[in-house]
C-alpha cells in the first residue's frame, strides 16, 4: 500500500506541472510540490505519515506556483543576484516596481556539488497581500547563470 501511495504522489509532482500556464508557475509548482512533499513527510506515522506527504506536495504545488505565476523577469535578475553576492544568512529584499510585488529572499547554505557551486534559499513573497514562502536550491551553471535544482 505504501508504495503505490508513494507512487501516487510522485505522478502527481510530475504531472502537476502540465495543469501550469507557463514556465514560471511550472519552476514554482515543482519546487513547492517536491518541498511539500518531503516536509509533509516528517509529519505522523504510518498511514498519517503518508496523507500528510500527499497534503503538503499538493499544498507546496499550489503555493509554489502561485509565486512562479507572479515573478517576472526582474524578480529572477534579483534571485540571480543574491545568489551570486549575498553572504549566507544575509536576507535580500526587493519591491517589484510593475506589480507591487514585496519579496524577502535569504541563501541558508552553500555547497559544492558535481555541477558547482550551490546554494540553498528561503525566499518570502508578499503577493496581494499574503505572504508565501519557498525553499528552494539552485547551481550556478557554467555560463554563470542558476538553475533552481528542485
Amino acid at each position: 500500500m505504501k508504495t503505490i501511495l508513494s507512487v501516487f504522489v510522485l505522478t502527481l509532482i510530475l504531472t502537476l506541472p502540465g495543469c501550469a500556464t507557463g514556465p514560471k508557475e511550472e519552476v514554482g509548482m515543482v519546487i513547492g510540490g517536491v518541498l511539500g512533499g518531503v516536509l509533509g513527510s516528517q509529519v505522523g506515522s504510518g498511514r498519517g505519515r503518508t496523507t500528510a506527504t500527499v497534503i503538503g506536495a499538493l499544498a507546496g504545488s499550489a503555493i509554489g506556483g502561485s509565486i512562479g505565476r507572479e515573478m517576472d523577469e526582474l524578480d529572477r535578475m534579483k534571485m540571480s543576484a543574491t545568489l551570486e553576492t549575498t553572504r549566507t544568512g544575509v536576507a535580500t529584499t526587493w519591491t517589484n516596481p510593475d506589480t507591487g510585488y514585496d519579496y524577502r529572499m535569504e541563501p541558508t547554505r552553500t555547497y559544492e556539488s558535481a555541477e558547482g557551486p550551490c546554494r540553498e534559499y528561503v525566499l518570502d513573497a508578499e503577493i496581494g497581500g499574503r505572504t508565501e514562502q519557498v525553499y528552494g536550491t539552485a547551481c550556478r551553471q557554467a555560463d554563470g547563470s542558476w538553475r533552481i535544482v528542485d
